[in-house]
């Protein structure tokens, strides 16, 4: 069994005798729904609360320096055009490709990494060794930064007593 993977430290992901390992998550095969890559859409509700609060904020910006400045409302426009941009700039960015992997019991495994290319061919060697019993393969998922941005993330819901991965 291999060991727990440490922060910073690469996560190695295998099939070996017809057990999915992710770290030292064993999943049996037989037990896969679905594997699916795909971009995971950002949160809209969020964003929209991130952009009322600054909006609020440069209303009160506003309000302040048109009590030192004699009144003109121009300062609020700019300000509510800047915050709704920068909303929109981090919710363009913010789609980040996953690769899902759904078994029987509704339990999953989420893992991101910055290409779609390597997930898709993460997910077609399971695909193929689920097919195939007698194939193994392996593969080593760097962390790419600390803050799960776009680096490798291993995400396990479900299950019992299940606490995830934490890179």
């Amino acid at each position: 069994m291999p060991l727990p993977p440490r922060r910073g430290k690469p996560l190695e992901l295998r099939v070996q005798r017809q057990i999915l390992w992710v770290g030292s998550a064993a999943v049996p095969l037989r037990n896969v729904s679905w594997v699916e890559v795909f971009r995971l859409k950002p949160a809209w509700g969020k964003a929209a609360g991130y952009s009322l609060l600054l909006v609020v904020v440069a209303f009160l910006v506003s309000a302040q320096f048109d009590s030192t400045d004699g009144g003109s409302g121009s300062a609020l426009a700019v300000l509510a055009v800047f915050a709704l941009a920068v909303v929109c700039v981090v919710l363009l960015s913010s789609r980040k490709p996953v690769l899902v992997v759904e078994l029987n019991s509704g339990s999953r495994v989420l893992l991101t990494l910055p290409t779609m290319d390597e997930l898709r061919s993460i997910a077609g060697q399971i695909v193929y060794a689920i097919d195939h019993p007698e194939y193994e393969f392996s593969a080593v998922l760097e962390q790419y930064n600390t803050t799960n941005n776009f680096g490798s993330v291993v995400n396990m819901n479900g299950g019992r007593g299940n606490t995830g991965i934490k890179l």
